[in-house]
């Protein structure tokens, strides 16, 4: 299958867990009825975006009820879904973690690699690390679809992830995300872009509805990128679902025009030595 309908689930986030996780599985279900053969949820969907929250909303898995209700979803509607991201524990450490599951069950776990400890002008100040541990993984994933990737929001930041996913043959790369309103009209649509034709891969950005009540304030404007560079679906700020479809024949288009892979200088950039920052 080659062809597919990607929806994107831009759910708006309560400090109630249990409101969150009802609202995400109405909102597949709405997904599956609408056609769609894969759906994705944002970063931090059953938790408000706060340091504060992560230890209490964190679930282990398989027996946490965000995990739980992610798995019934896909066995109920038939989707392959991108669980966004939930805090994770594992013993004593705490993760921001994706999880994909497929109607058989988990597909992939993707813990966020690279952490947001920033400082921004705005006076926005955020330090994931004071909760959170770093991943060790590049996720890549087998569906009857395709082959995704998946990173989480400040991944995309870093280009060398994306290109290890596509190398690894990713052909769509995943990225629920929580950027705010400085980060998000500065930067969202400009990395969803330049991922996109860096690689010549779908892109799927995957952000939280805006709530200026929140004391961190997602940007919203979920989207999808297709491999030339344009948007192909787009949200505002307000909860919704968004819908693609997705030719995965595309990326191959897009690379017999330009054949970026096959061009790179591997035999150069070996030899370079980085300096240290």
């Amino acid at each position: 299958m080659r062809q597919f309908q990607m929806a994107v689930c831009q759910l708006q986030v309560s400090n109630d867990k249990g409101e969150n996780i009802r609202r995400a599985k109405e909102m597949l279900h709405q997904a599956a009825e609408a056609g769609s053969q894969v759906a994705v949820l944002p970063e931090m969907f059953n938790c408000p975006y706060d340091n504060s929250f992560f230890p209490a909303f964190a679930e282990e898995y398989p027996k946490g009820e965000t995990l739980v209700m992610l798995a019934e979803a896909a066995r109920e509607t038939g989707l392959h879904i991108v669980g966004g991201s939930i805090p994770e524990r594992e013993g004593e450490r705490l993760y921001n973690t994706s999880f994909a599951f497929s109607p058989e069950g988990l597909l992939a776990r993707h813990r966020k690699v690279h952490l947001f400890d920033v400082e921004l002008a705005s006076g926005l100040s955020f330090r994931e690390s004071d909760t959170l541990g770093a991943g060790q993984d590049i996720t890549v994933f087998d569906t009857p679809m395709g082959k995704f990737g998946v990173a989480i929001c400040y991944d995309i930041r870093f280009p060398e992830l994306s290109r290890l996913m596509t190398l690894q043959g990713a052909e769509v790369i995943v990225i629920p995300a929580a950027f705010n309103m400085t980060t998000g009209p500065a930067h969202w649509e400009m990395l969803l872009r330049m991922r996109a034709v860096d690689n010549q891969v779908f892109v799927v950005g995957a952000s939280p509805a805006r709530d200026a009540r929140a004391s961190y304030v997602a940007y919203g404007h979920s989207m999808v990128v297709e491999p030339w560079g344009g948007v192909i679906a787009r949200a505002d700020e307000r909860e919704q679902i968004i819908y693609a479809e997705i030719d995965l024949d595309r990326v191959a288009e897009v690379r017999r025009q330009l054949p970026l892979l096959k061009h790179r200088r591997r035999d150069l950039y070996s030899l370079v030595e980085v300096p240290k920052v």
